[in-house]
C-alpha cells in the first residue's frame, strides 16, 4: 500500500505490517483512505483528533441550518374587514420571522356554490401580504378547502 505521512510526504509502497510499525513509531494511527485504488492508499494521522474535527464541522453545519416552520391561518368566505386585517397582521408577523404561512379557507354547507366569493377573499389576502411575501403555491381547491402557501420574500434579491 502507498503510505502518506501526516505532513503529506509519500513514504512509498510498504507492506501492511511495515506501515503499521512506522505509524506506531511516530505515535500515529494508520488510516486506509482509499482501499479500492491500486495500490491502496493509507495515511498516518491522529484518528481521534480527526474524528473530533469532523464532529466539530458537523455541529457547525447544524448550527447554521435554519428550520422553516409552516403556520396555518384559517379564513372564511364571509370574513369581516376587521377580522381580515387582524389575520393579515398575524400572517405578516409570521412572515417577518422567516416562517411560511399556509392560508386555508373552508367552504361550509352551501358556500361550495359560491367559490368565486371564496377565491376573491383568498386573492385579497394574498394581495394584502404581497409587499412582504411571495406566493409559493397557487390557490387550489381540494374538496371543500381552498388553500395557498405564502413564503417570505428573499432579502438577497432586493
Amino acid at each position: 500500500m502507498l503510505v502518506i505521512t501526516d505532513k503529506g510526504e509519500k513514504l512509498g509502497l510498504l507492506n501492511r505490517n511495515k506501515a503499521l510499525e512506522e505509524a506506531y513509531n511516530r505515535g500515529l494511527d494508520l488510516v486506509l483512505v482509499s482501499p479500492d485504488s491500486n495500490p491502496a492508499v493509507a495515511k498516518m494521522m491522529d484518528y481521534s483528533r480527526f474524528r473530533f474535527e469532523q464532529q466539530k464541522k458537523a455541529k457547525e453545519m447544524k448550527k447554521k441550518q435554519k428550520i422553516v416552520v409552516v403556520q396555518e391561518i384559517q379564513l372564511s368566505p364571509t370574513i369581516e374587514k376587521h377580522d381580515f386585517d387582524t389575520k393579515a397582521r398575524k400572517a405578516q408577523t409570521i412572515l417577518e420571522k422567516g416562517n411560511k404561512v399556509k392560508v386555508t379557507l373552508r367552504l361550509k354547507g352551501r358556500m361550495i356554490t359560491r367559490q368565486d366569493l371564496a377565491k376573491e377573499v383568498m386573492d385579497n389576502f394574498v394581495n394584502a401580504l404581497a409587499d412582504v411575501s411571495t406566493l409559493e403555491s397557487n390557490i387550489k381547491l381540494d374538496g371543500k378547502l381552498l388553500f395557498a402557501t405564502i413564503a417570505p420574500k428573499n432579502k438577497t434579491k432586493e
